[in-house]
């Protein structure tokens, strides 16, 4: 699955950050942070296995931990823990996967939508 893929080659890149991270920040925001793209991951990783029926839950927690995820880096990022390639590097490649998982959403719910509007919709040859 390329999103998958994807989330774990940025999770790559976030621990080589990791590592370098000052103190103040490493064992508070960057554990948060952490724990973010494992959540992250896992949640993609349930998904990619689910019918496309059970999927949509999975699909939008990934979606909102993204976006916490983008909240807690800028934040590293203003409080000048990370110089700004570092941030731009990482914020880039966060925003693709977003985008990704924003299509893959607007997929599940037109897939969703269609399987509703075929159980509403009357049979031919019924009055």
């Amino acid at each position: 699955m390329p999103l998958l893929q994807k989330a774990k080659s940025v999770y790559l890149l976030w621990y080589e950050y990791y590592q370098i991270l000052p103190k103040t920040h490493r064992h508070s925001l960057g554990v948060r942070i952490d724990a973010l793209f494992v959540e992250i991951i896992e949640s993609l990783a349930t998904a990619a296995f689910l019918a496309r029926e059970e999927k949509m839950p999975y699909v939008r927690l990934a979606i909102r931990k993204v976006d916490t995820l983008k909240v807690f880096l800028m934040i590293l990022w203003e409080t000048k823990s990370w110089d700004d390639k570092k941030y731009i590097a990482l914020s880039l490649k966060i925003d693709e996967i977003g985008r990704m998982l924003g299509g893959w959403y607007g997929q599940l719910q037109k897939s969703v939508q269609q399987v509703q509007d075929k159980q509403n919709s009357p049979n031919k040859g019924e009055k």
